[in-house]
């Protein structure tokens, strides 16, 4: 692909980075080959530590990718089913008290479980929540080291419908495949994806630090300046661990890596593109749930995930007619930086589209 063909990209890119909105990279590999790839503005603002091509980004729900396969992975080893009971598989202790006997591994995996989340996305539900980083007034986010300390959140909530009845988002639905991962592998759930999931992918600069931690390499997530102040850190606004439902800290190159060997299979205990890309329930016009992956429904068999947190944005398309991967990670969340949306858009197409 000639600069030239990429050159919309990086002048949009170029100018939310001068509006002072957008930090973070741009990634796109054809069969492992780096095709197209841009760093922009600080990964910290603090010290003027510029984005590299090595710097590492949270994830926020695009971690979801890498739980499913975890969860499918330890399926394959025979730790667990995909049509087990919750009920059957964790003790009282690690699930909610409202968990309904039928839901299933699958449900989880597939958002259709009907479990109620412990921050709810749809505003035409009861306990609809607008900031996610309100929650850590009621639980101080520090002390979220695993997916057990997300429990109390929605351990008593009644569930918003039967299992297998409706796709429904639900963030505790993969707090609940963490707790199960730990639980039937016998290893923390971050141990378990990076030795089962990260390693085997050789996707060696991926893991789970804690946000109070000092690690090389490791973006600083931001909020936007108040009243005039300074840029702040987004320390205080997310679980100081990833878990089951996000937060995993990752380049974008192993993205890129990740969603190669999901295409390709042949990776994890039993995991096969068939498994993971399936489509597997309607989501809204257009897409469909697979296991952890969003899936178009076009005919074209693009598959990935976005997420976003206070201070994290981050997209990943696999694009299997060409071999293309595309990744967008960055450092400011989608409300601080608007024009990312349209950005990330523009990535897909150009890469979608190139000769």
């Amino acid at each position: 692909m000639s600069d030239t063909h990429w050159q919309p990209v990086a002048d949009l890119a170029a100018r939310l980075e001068a509006e002072g909105h957008f930090s973070g990279i741009l990634h796109v590999s054809r069969a492992g080959q780096v095709v197209f790839e841009s760093c922009h503005g600080m990964a910290n603002r603090a010290d003027g530590i510029p984005v590299r091509p090595t710097t590492r980004f949270g994830t926020a729900s695009l971690s979801k990718l890498f739980t499913a396969v975890a969860v499918l992975d330890a399926a394959g080893r025979g730790e667990v089913g995909l049509q087990d009971s919750i009920v059957d598989v964790l003790p009282p202790d690690k699930r909610p008290g409202t968990l309904r006997p039928d839901v299933t591994v699958h449900h989880l995996l597939t958002h259709t479980s009907g479990i109620a989340d412990y921050f709810e996305e749809d505003e035409d539900l009861p306990g609809h929540q607008e900031d996610y980083a309100a929650l850590w007034q009621q639980l101080p986010n520090y002390t979220v080291r695993d997916d057990i300390a997300l429990l109390p959140l929605f351990a008593d909530l009644p569930p918003v419908c039967p299992p297998g009845k409706a796709y429904h988002y639900s963030n505790a639905g993969y707090v609940l495949l963490g707790i199960l991962l730990a639980h039937v592998s016998g290893l923390s759930f971050t141990e378990a994806v990076s030795t089962r999931v990260f390693a085997p992918a050789g996707m060696r600069a991926s893991g789970y630090p804690a946000l109070d931690e000092a690690h090389p390499d490791v973006a600083t997530g931001y909020l936007p300046p108040v009243g005039g102040g300074p840029w702040r850190s987004n320390i205080f606004s997310v679980p100081a661990v990833g878990g089951g439902d996000g937060g995993a800290v990752v380049t974008a190159r192993d993205v890129a890596t990740f969603l190669r060997a999901v295409h390709r299979g042949g990776v994890w205990r039993g995991v096969t593109p068939e498994l993971v890309l399936t489509e597997r329930v309607a989501m809204h016009e257009g897409r469909a749930a697979g296991y952890g992956v969003e899936l178009r429904t076009d005919g074209s068999a693009v598959f990935g995930k976005d997420g976003g947190d206070p201070g994290v944005a981050a997209v990943a398309r696999h694009l299997p007619a060409s071999g293309t991967s595309v990744v967008l990670l960055a450092n400011t969340d989608w409300d601080t930086a608007p024009g990312m949306a349209e950005l990330a858009n523009l990535l897909i197409d150009t890469a979608e589209w190139a000769p």
